[in-house]
């Protein structure tokens, strides 16, 4: 019974997590803080939601989503930086107010 009150809390927390990175999709100014928002909160909340599933199932299927949520900790962060990078050679800008790192000169942020 405790052990379902643990999972309930932890799915119920990646839910969560989930509608703050749905809300930072639509809310935020430009493709760099949308990608921000939208990749942490995905790789926690998918996280959660599939720790929570652990501890329902048996050995079989907890070695399953362990392996999931690895794979996802790597290809999360590794594809939201692959998607900016992108973004950032296509000339897409940033909002206003932002700063640029301008690698060219050596020195570090830039305002824009």
């Amino acid at each position: 019974m405790i052990l379902n009150y643990i999972s309930s809390i932890l799915i119920f927390s990646g839910v969560f997590f989930f509608a703050v990175g749905v809300i930072g999709l639509l809310r935020l100014p430009d493709v760099y803080t949308r990608l921000h928002a939208t990749t942490k909160c995905d790789t926690l909340g998918a996280g959660l939601v599939l720790l929570g599933l652990v501890l329902q199932g048996d050995l079989f299927i907890a070695g399953k989503l362990l392996l999931i949520i690895i794979l996802l900790w790597i290809a999360n962060p590794t594809a939201a930086h692959v998607i900016a990078k992108a973004a950032y050679t296509t000339g897409i800008p940033m909002a206003k107010d932002s700063f640029e790192i301008d690698l060219s000169s050596g020195k570090g942020g830039t305002e824009k």
